[in-house]
């Protein structure tokens, strides 16, 4: 297999053969999860600490489950109570735990940038599980690995991501993930939640729901990032529904057979309505939180086997 990154810090710098590999080992961890068989010998030993500057249950957990599933010794940190928020600097922050000696740093910052600085001064593997409007890569796997089941294949498909593009870090890693392997992306957003750089990264540009979904294979929606959001982005709610949600009218301009997404947590009513939500035909928004923790499982194993072997060559000098 091929994965040589001692850390997962975004979708940028994977090769899409990297990517395969991810996505192939994290097919085989959800088909294990499905019969109930566990690998903890994967990670037996490893310490693996969730550090979350920024409230995520949903993501938060999804890890902390990946890594009590390969057999890690998991450590969640409140960092909403920590030393942090009384003035001491992530630099601090990282020295201290690197002289815990953890194997798996899970972080989510809301500061883009601060996760890789944080790689940058500990001797272990760390993972991004988001920084600020910059990427969000296990996100991204975990939804072209719902993808690839769903259709297949994950190439040469259309593919429309749909809402708050401009202050979304999902967006950002999918369209790098999905333009590395060869697929038709559509951005269909109002002009004010669509990025400033938005014609450098190789997209389509719509403003308009019903012309932006035509013919398209995967209709991915985004929630509205209102804690990001200092202005007035949208005129309302019941507005932005009528012109940029998700309901059966709009979903008909798609193909007949194109699934829907969605990250969550859900703004139901607003980015898409209930019913098409819970449609078991059309909505794959269970099997994203589902493929979630394969993924994590997937890109913890491949950087844990990096990690030793970088430790067995000494290449890694603890402190």
């Amino acid at each position: 297999m091929t994965f040589n990154a001692a850390h997962l810090l975004g979708i940028e710098h994977l090769h899409p053969t990297e990517i395969t590999t991810l996505l192939d080992l994290a097919d085989h961890y959800a088909e294990q999860n499905r019969k109930g068989i566990q690998s903890k010998d994967v990670l037996a030993g490893m310490t693996q600490v969730n550090m979350f500057f920024e409230n995520s249950t949903r993501t938060q957990s999804s890890f902390e489950l990946a890594g009590k599933r390969l057999g890690a010794d998991v450590m969640n940190m409140s960092m909403a109570t920590s030393s942090v928020k009384k003035g001491e600097t992530l630099i601090d922050t990282a020295l201290t735990l690197n002289a815990m000696h953890p194997d798996i740093l899970v972080v989510r910052h809301g500061s883009a940038g601060a996760v890789s600085l944080l790689s940058q001064k500990v001797n272990c593997a760390v993972l991004n599980a988001g920084d600020g409007r910059h990427e969000h890569p296990t996100q991204a796997l975990l939804d072209a690995l719902t993808i690839r089941r769903a259709k297949g294949r994950l190439h040469r498909l259309s593919i429309a991501i749909c809402g708050d593009i401009a202050h979304s870090r999902v967006a950002r890693s999918n369209i790098m993930l999905l333009g590395k392997m060869e697929n038709r992306v559509r951005l269909i957003a109002p002009p004010t939640l669509m990025p400033s750089e938005v014609s450098e990264l190789g997209v389509e540009v719509y403003d308009d729901m019903r012309e932006g979904l035509k013919d398209v294979d995967v209709v991915m929606m985004l929630r509205l990032q209102k804690e990001r959001m200092d202005g007035g982005f949208i005129p309302s709610e019941r507005e932005y529904f009528h012109r940029y949600g998700l309901d059966a009218e709009k979903l008909s301009y798609a193909k007949d057979d194109a699934i829907v997404m969605h990250p969550g947590p859900m703004n139901r009513g607003v980015e898409i309505d209930g019913s098409i939500a819970d449609d078991i035909n059309r909505s794959v928004i269970q099997t994203q939180v589902e493929m979630g923790v394969a993924v994590r499982m997937a890109a913890m194993d491949l950087l844990a086997r990096n990690l030793r072997e970088r430790r067995a060559a000494g290449q890694v000098v603890t402190v």
